[in-house]
């Protein structure tokens, strides 16, 4: 069974940081492109961030030049580091994969809490 499973999140004041980590097991890790999502009360489900299998990296606009998406295969982990952080910023964070060769991300975690005050 694939499984996901965030850590990471809480509560800080605008401005701090955070680093959401995301360890996958049940599966080939190298195979699997990664993603971040993200869901505010009232608002649809929002991507932030993926990886690619390669290492390739992209992000959604709001989000540029704050976050980093990274993975170490050998760890079978990827983390989202989140700079300056500001309350719209404020979700449920969900990791995402899916194998390298498909279109849909099929495996979700359960997700973690990010809050940030104003």
């Amino acid at each position: 069974q694939v499984q996901l499973v965030e850590s990471g999140g809480g509560l800080v004041q605008a401005g701090g940081s955070l680093r959401l980590s995301c360890v996958l097991s049940g599966s080939s890790f190298s195979r699997l492109d990664m993603a971040w999502y993200r869901q505010a009360p009232g608002k649809q489900r929002e991507w932030v961030a993926s990886i690619g299998n390669g290492g390739n990296t992209n992000y959604t606009d709001p989000v540029k030049g704050r976050f980093t998406i990274s993975r170490d295969n050998a760890k079978s982990t990827v983390w989202l580091q989140m700079n300056s952080l500001k309350p719209e910023d404020t979700a449920v964070y969900t990791c995402g994969a899916r194998w390298f060769t498909l279109r849909d991300y099929i495996y979700w975690g359960q997700g973690t809490q990010v809050t940030v005050s104003s």
